[in-house]
């Protein structure tokens, strides 16, 4: 069950959404809140050196002006980094959230969030960072290198939060899409939403066995599953979906070989992610 919720703010437009969403499965179920923002190692610092062409006493005096530059723009990106926490803990505690915690790292992102991660059952993410380009809809870096790179469930918050009233979960009976399937039916963040699980493919014995297969996992949880094979590619049967059934919410693994799957490794991940207008869950 999830008990720790690890949810990173970086000061962008989607970061009160994240709070929002990571408020919404707090309040469903009991778990604590980490917020987590983190500065570059580098961030701030002056990257030219305009030292090098000019005479010795005016250089040291230079030099001495620019460390100082460079110590005033850190302690205002940390005054900043704090106040975005401030700020993210108060949306989190208006959300449901009881137990909140805030932590500004200076470090790797990368390392900081394996860091973090270690000890929470899920993390909460932007679809876009604060230095996305919005006119080509760009992830961001930071972003894709962490859904790579993290071995828990990764929420990932759409632009705008609307509290998930249909959760659909794709499916193609491999490992990943099965422990997603799993995870959905026993935890109770996901109690009471109207379930949908769709598998894309021709309708064989052995996709209708899977579906059965997961049909059990809720059954077994005393829980309701509507479960769908549909004919299409993946990637379509997926959009018209959650568009004809007002789907608030995807669930996916995130790793393997079928086409389902296929669709966030790589540059897909991005691709994916983009253009769907619902808040995601990735599943390894």
């Amino acid at each position: 069950m999830t008990k720790k919720i690890v949810a990173l703010v970086d000061g962008s437009i989607y970061s009160h959404s994240v709070c929002e969403n990571a408020g919404w499965i707090a309040a469903r179920t009991g778990a604590s809140v980490e917020l987590l923002h983190v500065l570059g190692r580098r961030e701030g610092a002056d990257s030219a050196d305009l030292s090098g062409s000019i005479a010795l006493g005016a250089r040291s005096a230079l030099l001495e002006e620019l460390t100082k530059l460079d110590e005033q723009r850190a302690k205002l990106q940390q005054q900043r980094g704090r106040a975005i926490l401030d700020d993210a803990k108060a949306v989190l505690q208006q959300a449901g959230a009881s137990d909140v915690t805030a932590r500004l790292r200076i470090a790797d992102i990368l390392e900081t969030v394996a860091e973090a991660e270690a000890e929470a059952d899920m993390l909460v993410i932007g679809k876009r960072g604060e230095a996305a380009d919005f006119a080509k809809l760009h992830l961001g870096s930071n972003i894709e290198r962490i859904i790579r790179a993290s071995h828990k469930p990764v929420f990932v918050a759409a632009r705008g939060f609307r509290e998930p009233r249909r959760l659909l979960i794709a499916f193609d009976g491999g490992p990943s899409s099965m422990k997603a399937a799993a995870y959905c039916a026993e935890n109770p963040l996901f109690a009471g939403l109207e379930c949908h699980l769709l598998m894309a493919g021709e309708n064989t014995p052995e996709r209708r066995r899977k579906l059965d297969d997961a049909t059990a996992l809720f059954a077994s949880a005393g829980r309701e599953m509507k479960a769908f094979l549909a004919s299409t590619a993946p990637e379509t049967a997926i959009a018209e979906h959650v568009e004809a059934q007002g789907i608030d919410l995807l669930a996916m693994g995130a790793y393997g070989h079928s086409r389902i799957r296929s669709l966030i490794i790589g540059s897909t991940t991005t691709e994916m992610i983009r253009s769907c207008k619902v808040p995601v869950v990735l599943f390894r």
